[in-house]
């Protein structure tokens, strides 16, 4: 007899949106609920194979899917190109370089000040943003040798 998941916030959100929690579903969610770093399709189906061995590239994806249509996640496109995955909730902040595509994630926030005015002119809820500045690295901004 299988022993049910361990319930867990995102677990719970799942659950209560009609969903069933697959062992596929669960061993992405195990990778997204353990990791803060900006995750790539690639990178979830390797970590989530050490949770079910028989997770599939497919599965991963129509998860990935799933859970931004819920708002759990929030796809994110940096310089590379590439889709990067993170979490919906707070806020996520970022300076992109155009050149290299360097990207450095910074804490600092100023946007709370801005939230509040947002929320009070147009009355609604603010749950999560995130603040992209794009131009060009220190090293990409100096004049060629």
């Amino acid at each position: 007899m299988d022993t049910p998941p361990i319930a867990t916030p995102l677990t719970a959100r799942l659950r209560a949106a009609g969903y069933r929690l697959t062992p596929a579903r669960l061993a992405v969610l195990a990778v997204i609920e353990t990791s803060h770093a900006h995750l790539t399709p690639g990178l979830i189906l390797d970590e989530a194979k050490v949770h079910d061995p028989r997770i599939g590239r497919a599965t991963v994806y129509r998860t990935l899917e799933l859970l931004t249509e819920l708002g759990v996640l929030r796809p994110i496109y940096l310089g590379d190109g590439g889709v990067y995955f993170i979490r919906a909730e707070g806020g996520h902040h970022h300076l992109v370089c155009t050149g290299c595509g360097l990207v450095i994630e910074f804490d600092e926030c100023a946007a709370g000040e801005m939230i509040q005015d947002l929320q009070e002119r147009f009355g609604f809820q603010i749950d999560s943003h995130l603040l992209e500045f794009h131009g060009r690295c220190s090293a990409c901004s100096q004049p060629s040798a």
